[in-house]
């Protein structure tokens, strides 16, 4: 390896980037401790402004050292189709037409589950939500069921064991839960084309191991605080006047081909930000339909997602050279151990320019970079949505990331048992 000055900066800077967003906590803190700079320390102590911030400096750093003209090149070369993408989905998904037709969804199932409502949304939503997200992307599935677990569950007060738990089991389900295609997974997506991995080859290689985990994790959180859950059947989960303020069946239906408009052309921005424009359009057009549209929040995470990408770009001369010298069963468990510090799909997306793998080492890279999607924030790119829509339940308005690494681990532990031995 002879890495250019710029390389081993972004290197430097990648590894701030991941510290502080183990430090956000600290952050929160001093702004309430030192309101004078309470504002700065906010900003800091926002997990979805970590990356922003600190491609930012390695911007700025290069435009110093390099030249303004070939830092600007540098950013013109870097695909923005993810973060722009989350962004328009994660609005479309949270408004109140789709949330209504997926808690409409959420609640037939679970009247065919034997347990209590309080006990059996819950499980649906950690079960069924992520599996969906094969269909509607994974950015789509963790949209809902973080906006469907706010509403029903966290802002009813919940122990704040419960909430590590289940925000580590959702990050996990949804990692996995979007392998049984080929194109809702974005560390799949990242190899699909180039390997020839079809549907079909995603549902009988991984598809069917991951639902089993999925069921596993949801059914094991749901046992475990069923009391808890149990104990919430004095507060209805939707409110009488729900009824009342239904959106009607046909703007639910426009919301519906809207969503499923973007999700079809995920690849073409200019087409899905013309469909979102046109959703702001009807947004603004009926308000009636609507409740606060999170714009702040998907913008938070866009930017987020785009300090990934722009940092990522620095970091394939020491990831790559460490893929290729792993066997197949090294490289699983390497994988799962760095996606929890890089992007899954990064991490799969050099994976697919070297030449010569076998079929078992493919299997291990993209099973290992799922697996390990729940293990921190940044480890799967619709984990920085599901924060934002949860994080201000938690002390100090912030996610502990030691926490929520600790809370992963049982269910990403099932899944490496389902990916190794099924």
């Amino acid at each position: 390896m002879n890495p250019t000055t710029i390389q081993v900066i972004g290197a430097v800077l990648f590894a701030l980037a991941v510290l502080h967003t183990f430090s956000t906590k600290f952050f929160e803190r001093l702004a309430h401790s030192r309101p004078r700079h309470a504002g700065l320390w906010h900003l800091l102590g926002e997990v979805e402004a970590v990356f922003g911030f600190w491609a930012i400096v390695l911007i700025v750093f290069m435009a110093f050292t390099v030249g303004k003209d070939q830092a600007v090149e540098y950013l013109d070369t870097r695909n923005y189709t993810e973060p722009l993408f989350v962004f328009a989905i994660m609005v479309v998904a949270a408004s109140k037409p789709v949330l209504q037709a997926a808690s409409a969804i959420v609640r037939v199932f679970a009247r065919s589950l034997p347990f209590s409502e309080q006990v059996a949304v819950y499980f649906t939503i950690m079960a069924v939500v992520p599996l969906l997200g094969s269909f509607i992307t994974e950015p789509a599935a963790m949209t809902l069921a973080a906006m469907m677990l706010r509403e029903r569950y966290y802002a009813r007060g919940l122990s704040n064991q419960l909430m590590y738990v289940t925000i580590g089991a959702l990050f996990v389900n949804i990692s996995i839960g979007g392998t049984l295609t080929n194109f809702a997974a974005p560390p799949v997506l990242m190899v699909a084309a180039t390997w020839g991995w079809d549907t079909l080859f995603m549902f009988s290689h991984f598809g069917w191991k991951a639902a089993i985990a999925v069921v596993i994790n949801a059914a094991a959180a749901t046992l475990l605080f069923r009391e808890e859950l149990t104990r919430l059947a004095g507060q209805k989960l939707h409110p009488e006047g729900e009824a009342r303020d239904a959106v009607p069946a046909l703007m639910v239906g426009i919301h519906l081909f809207l969503l499923f408009l973007i999700v079809l052309f995920a690849h073409h921005p200019p087409v899905f930000l013309g469909v979102f424009l046109l959703f702001m359009g009807l947004a603004t057009a009926y308000p009636a339909c609507q409740e606060r549209l999170i714009l702040r929040e998907g913008l938070m995470v866009a930017f987020f997602l785009a300090g990934l990408v722009i940092l990522g770009g620095q970091q394939a001369w020491w990831l790559e050279p460490l893929l290729k010298s792993m066997d197949a069963t090294t490289v699983y468990f390497g994988a799962t151990a760095l996606t929890a510090i890089t992007d899954n799909a990064a991490l799969t997306y050099l994976a697919s320019l070297v030449d010569g793998l076998s079929d078992e080492f493919k299997y291990a890279v993209v099973s290992g970079a799922v697996t390990g999607g729940g293990l921190t924030v940044i480890a799967n790119a619709p984990n920085p949505a599901g924060m934002s829509i949860l994080r201000r339940h938690f002390n100090d308005g912030a996610v502990n990331p030691l926490k929520l690494l600790l809370a992963a681990l049982p269910p990403t532990l099932v899944t490496i048992l389902a990916f190794r031995l099924l």
